[in-house]
């Protein structure tokens, strides 16, 4: 069962015309959930309103924290999710009409869910190797921040890694600097200093990325900075990871010829569980 402006069915009527599949006049929020409880709602609420409002889209007055969460729950009842832990994608578009230019701002909106294996996030010692993306670049700027359905370069990118027994590749701006994975965001580390790619490069705001440098920037053994970061800096790093708000922390195990370590990763990964476990309970 999906969740289509607030009516549950298991058969959404979409349109040929959709603005999302003609023009990627779309964008979407994936959170995860664990005993009913979304994580780091707040962030991403304000990340999807913001984003509607930097994409000239009409926020309907229904869309309070509040009607979303509802609507969320509904859906994750819905699909007998409600006590499992789950993958929530809020996907949000411009109703039809309009070539470029749109006939109206209003929009439409989706949710849909899935169960996760696991309430918590873990660390995955596996073999994770990387390499760069560098056919086609993301340009820095705001919209690079943003969560839209236009992600060409993370979409070839992900099918060179197919092609090259890779497990994911680092996207490179036009300015040829790191900017992060096809699908998560990219931190490193050398020494105490942890280092990820700023906002003006072009990555991904993401939620995750967010909240980890919060809790690395509390630590008295790290320091967090965000600075441009070569490709060369990859190589002279002890360790690579990747975030996102589903997977949590994945380290790196090679890129190229360098393997990496991955102590402060797990670490990290440990922190954060213990702040949503603390959360939890204050929910509870």
């Amino acid at each position: 069962m999906v969740n289509l402006n607030g009516n549950l069915t298991d058969k959404p009527d979409f349109s040929v015309y959709n603005r999302g599949l003609n023009y990627g006049d779309a964008l979407f929020e994936s959170m995860r959930v664990i005993h009913g409880q979304e994580m780091f709602w707040e962030s991403h609420y304000f990340r999807l309103m913001s984003s509607m409002r930097i994409l000239r889209m009409e926020i309907p007055q229904s869309f309070s924290p509040e009607y979303l969460l509802n609507q969320i729950k509904l859906t994750l009842k819905a699909n007998e999710l409600e006590h499992k832990p789950a993958r929530v994608k809020i996907l949000v578009f411009r109703k039809d009409g309009g070539l470029y230019k749109p006939d109206t701002r209003e929009i439409d909106f989706v949710i849909t869910c899935s169960e996760l294996d696991s309430p918590f996030y873990k660390h995955h010692d596996i073999k994770c190797e990387v390499d760069l993306f560098k056919d086609h670049f993301v340009l820095s700027g705001m919209l690079s921040n943003l969560k839209t359905t236009s992600k060409l370069p993370s979409i070839l990118g992900s099918i060179y890694a197919d092609e090259n027994d890779l497990d994911n590749c680092i996207l490179l701006n036009e300015k040829k600097s790191v900017i992060e994975f096809t699908n998560a965001n990219l931190f490193l580390v050398k020494g105490n200093l942890v280092k990820t790619p700023p906002l003006s490069d072009g990555c991904l705001k993401g939620v995750f990325r967010s909240e980890l440098i919060k809790i690395i920037s509390k630590m008295d053994e790290l320091t967090i900075e965000e600075s441009s970061i070569s490709p060369f800096e990859i190589q002279k790093s002890d360790e690579l990871f990747m975030t996102n708000s589903i997977q949590g922390i994945q380290s790196v195990s090679r890129y190229r010829k360098k393997e990496f370590k991955n102590g402060i990763a797990k670490k990290l990964v440990n922190k954060i569980n213990a702040e949503l476990r603390l959360t939890e309970k204050k929910v509870i």
